[in-house]
């Protein structure tokens, strides 16, 4: 009997003490997590998808520098960053990243090819950034050809970020061989003349005096320059249009149009032979080619030994040393889906990519040009990196204010086609310049409507 009430007493104390025992953990849970929630809140996971292909591999530390920065800014949040890349192929790219937006794909930020802001938004595909831009509030420290090419219908779609220009490169000591004064480049004559003198001297030993682009994208270097130059354009306003009122117009086969393709056919006259192949200024850094006329990301593929023997004149060849001057100006676009799920978010993230602090030295590291005039003109201690970074820095600078960027309308790529075919015509002996221009002018005006 002691026995079995000696177990009911022990069963007992057994109870009480796992009930306390219990309730004590159970108090202090609730404590740790009121404590978790006063000092630490929970945070709400968010994931930003960026489609990018201009980046590649290395536009990702800028992404990740503002990325830092825009955590900091929201430590209720956790923000994650998503790449989806395109690969290399810029056609390959805009298809897909056209076809990711029109399906509804989630992307906060793409970056777009300036010449295709126009399609894009003209497909409603992008978001209207003209108010944030206003907020941002430095929009006036871009150079205007830069901001000209954010537009589409007066209203911002993209940010510029970044910018390149073309000019003539030249090896020293390829011109001396043949004894051309580099002088004799910067005009139409000359540089002819040049390039005869060139030919004849450095041909036997297979290298050709002066390059010409012979590829799909010819237009943007062997007529655009000369065209603004003359202070012809590629399309112009026009009343009339047949459901749309005033409207874009071809005007590329102009008087001014005309003479700026009768230079490339005083080339071809010369000589000077049309090259299909183009990659991007290695041609010129093998010293296939004496004188190019390439972008401003030649040095990157030089090497800095080399710097000295070569030299960058910032100017396309002008008709008369009373002509100023003009570049094609290329670059990508930062962007805003109308599929985002972040739009505030992915706009202050674009914002803080933007300040010199993160976007400078990342521009330095590529061998790009800025778009902001604090940066490409300032003597604060970014736009100085810049200078140190970059060779022939301020000469390309100078470049930018007389530059173009391709008008943002959704015709543009097949308008651009079009002036490739008249360029063709000319450099094989099809066609003379006006003709060949006022063929390729008809499509274009289908093209647009008219």
């Amino acid at each position: 009997m002691y026995k079995i009430l000696g177990l009911v007493i022990l069963t007992l104390i057994l109870i009480i003490f796992m009930n306390y025992t219990q309730l004590k953990v159970s108090g202090t849970t609730d404590q740790v997590q009121g404590n978790t929630l006063a000092s630490s809140p929970s945070k709400e996971n968010i994931t930003m998808t960026i489609m990018f292909n201009t980046f590649q591999t290395s536009g990702r530390s800028l992404v990740d520098s503002a990325a830092d920065k825009l955590r900091s800014n929201h430590p209720d949040l956790g923000i994650n960053i998503k790449y989806i890349e395109t690969g290399k192929d810029n056609n390959n790219s805009r298809y897909q990243m056209l076809n990711a937006i029109t399906n509804g794909t989630a992307v906060d930020i793409v970056t777009l090819d300036q010449i295709w802001l126009g399609e894009f938004a003209q497909k409603g595909l992008l978001t209207d950034l003209t108010n944030y831009t206003k907020s941002w509030g430095h929009l006036s420290d871009l150079y205007q050809s830069n901001l000209d090419g954010m537009s589409y219908n007066r209203s911002i779609y993209g940010i510029w970020a970044w910018t390149d220009v073309r000019g003539i490169w030249y090896w020293k000591d390829l011109l001396n061989k043949a004894g051309v004064d580099p002088n004799s480049l910067k005009t139409w004559n000359g540089y002819i003349a040049s390039a005869k003198k060139l030919n004849t001297v450095l041909r036997p030993q297979g290298i050709e005096g002066v390059h010409l682009v012979g590829a799909s994208h010819s237009p943007d270097i062997d007529f655009y320059p000369y065209l603004w130059m003359l202070k012809g354009d590629i399309i112009a306003q026009k009343p009339g249009h047949p459901t749309k009122g005033d409207y874009w117009f071809p005007v590329y086969n102009s008087s001014k149009g005309v003479q700026a393709l009768e230079f490339i056919k005083a080339q071809i006259d010369a000589g000077i032979k049309p090259q299909k192949d183009h990659f991007w200024g290695k041609e010129f850094v093998d010293r296939k080619f004496a004188v190019m006329l390439e972008g401003s990301w030649l040095p990157s593929d030089l090497p800095k030994e080399e710097y000295g023997n070569v030299q960058f004149i910032p100017m396309f060849p002008v008709p008369d040393n009373k002509t100023q001057t003009s570049t094609l100006m290329g670059g990508w676009e930062f962007n805003i889906p109308a599929t985002s799920s972040h739009k505030s978010l992915a706009w202050e993230l674009i914002e803080l990519m933007l300040q010199p602090q993160i976007l400078a030295p990342w521009i330095a590291q590529q061998g790009y040009l800025p778009t902001q005039i604090t940066l490409g003109e300032g003597s604060g201690p970014y736009a100085n990196l810049l200078r140190k970074s970059i060779p022939f820095y301020d000469e390309m600078i100078s470049m930018i204010p007389m530059g173009k960027g391709r008008p943002s309308i959704p015709e543009y790529p097949a308008i651009a086609d079009d002036i490739r075919e008249a360029l063709d015509d000319v450099y094989y002996g099809i066609k003379e310049p006006r003709q060949a221009l006022n063929d390729a002018a008809t499509k274009s005006a289908k093209t647009l409507g008219w």
